[in-house]
């Protein structure tokens, strides 16, 4: 069984603020709860990665923009404008949302440039990028059909969920995800995680990254569940 010390959890979680009206004063709260807990990320709307990445200069936490959010449906010449945009901001990680009318549509090969641009604009200044789904407007075959063409392009993440969608990750989706993709990608898992043993869930079912607006809460309850123990098996 793996085992996890509390700081390992924290830095599977991407500490998530990407309401409209999120104000400075709750991004900057964000941050410095992301400092307080070791967060790998905060996940923010694109226009916000200045701003984030000054609260952050000097940490080890990253910046992460999300692009064509929540819906995906831009071109692929404007994503790629976006992302470039983030980055030349401060992002150092990215989280697009896929084109779903193509998906729904069966091009893949757009769906499959859209893939390698987003990836290679990210990789020409060495930053990850996750791929956003939103399973819960796929058919299981979509989803592996996705999986498939990231399997072959390799990005750094596959994503369930925007959050945004009518529902988040599922415990299924995100090991169908897994099992098709294999280590070619990891999974990040998004979208009403709410709790430690959502939380638990997802990693059981092969996420190594989780996005939630719960971390704080999630970490306090790992915690108690560790009590003395320096660490926890799952």
């Amino acid at each position: 069984m793996p085992v996890y010390t509390l700081d390992q959890f924290s830095r599977m979680i991407d500490h998530t603020n990407l309401h409209a009206d999120a104000t400075h004063a709750d991004l900057e709260r964000l941050c410095q709860e992301a400092r307080q807990y070791h967060f790998k990320m905060v996940a923010i709307n694109q226009v916000q990665a200045a701003f984030c990445a000054k609260q952050l200069a000097g940490t080890d936490i990253d910046v992460g923009a999300a692009i064509a959010f929540p819906l995906g449906q831009t071109s692929i010449a404007a994503k790629v404008f976006e992302t470039k945009d983030a980055l030349q901001n401060g992002a150092n990680e990215i989280d697009y949302v896929i084109n779903i009318t193509a998906l729904k549509e069966r091009q893949y090969g757009y769906l499959e440039n859209e893939m390698r641009q987003m990836v290679a604009t990210c990789h020409a200044v060495n930053v990850p990028c996750k791929v956003i789904f939103e399973t819960c407007y796929l058919t299981k075959a979509e989803i592996v059909k996705m999986a498939e063409i990231a399997k072959d392009v390799q990005p750094d993440f596959i994503k369930t969920s925007t959050g945004f969608g009518s529902a988040g990750a599922t415990v299924e989706d995100v090991a169908l995800m897994k099992t098709t993709v294999g280590e070619q990608a990891q999974v990040k898992a998004a979208g009403g995680i709410r709790d430690a043993d959502t939380f638990l869930a997802m990693i059981k079912a092969g996420a190594t990254r989780i996005g939630t607006s719960s971390g704080v809460k999630i970490n306090h309850e790992l915690k108690a569940r560790m009590g003395n123990q320096s660490t926890l098996s799952i």
